[in-house]
Formats: C-alpha cells, structure tokens, sequence
C-alpha cells in the first residue's frame, strides 16, 4: 500500500461552528467527533470516497491569526459536486458569501464563495469525460 494524504487540517474558531458549516451547509458527512479532554475535540468531516477535514481549534496566537487566510488569500479547498445549482442554492441559502456567479470553464461549472472564517473555496460540478 502507497502513502496517501489522509486528512488536511481547517482551523476554526469553534468546534461546532466548524460542523454547521461543513456538514449543514456544505454537506459533508460528520465522520467522528471525539472528546480528547481538556476542551480539545477530534472533529472529521467529509465524504464516504476520502476528501477529509480535521476540524482544529486554534492553540495559539498565530493559528487564531490563520483562521480564515490559511491559504494566503489563494482558493485553499475544493467542494465537487454532481448537482451544482442545488449545491449552490443550498449554500446561498445558508448565507455563503459566493465571489462571484457561476461559469462555465473547460473543467466544468464553477464559483468561488467564502467560508464562515474566511477562507476561500471552489464549488465545483466536473465536466463529465466526452462531454
């Protein structure tokens, strides 16, 4: 067996405001949600075909200065779908901030829209092969 990247870690200023977003608005499953004590939780989100969250509590200073910028500005995470203008719809209507509207590229539909803390994503619908 290969080595495989298994999670990549999203730092959020609240546990549970991290799962409303990701599992409410964005629909990723709630994978395990641990007590570790001490106030630290080990929260996964994401999807049954890989695609993981660590959700992380910032521990200092300069992890709670990263909370939304963790990429430097940069889309940092890529949300697929195979239904975009229900994705799209299901984010509006919790109240994502899209950057701009929907297009059309070689890939497939696309937009960029912001999280809760900042950091920007892409919803995507992949262009299906042959198409």
């Amino acid at each position: 067996m290969g080595t495989r990247l298994a999670l990549t870690t999203l730092v959020v200023p609240d546990y549970d405001a991290g799962i409303a977003f990701c599992v409410d608005a964005l629909g990723f499953d709630l994978i395990e949600d641990s007590d570790m004590g001490g106030g630290k939780r080990w929260v996964v989100v994401g999807g049954t075909e890989g695609g993981r969250l660590l959700l992380a509590k910032p521990a200092t200073p300069a992890q709670s200065a990263a909370i939304g910028n963790q990429t430097g500005g940069r889309v940092g995470f890529f949300a697929h779908t195979d239904d975009f203008a229900g994705a799209h719809a299901r984010l509006v209507d919790a109240g994502v901030n899209f950057h701009e509207e929907p297009r059309h590229e070689s890939y497939g539909t696309v937009a960029v829209f912001s999280d809760p803390f900042g950091n920007r994503w892409d919803l995507i619908e992949p262009k299906v092969q042959g198409q």
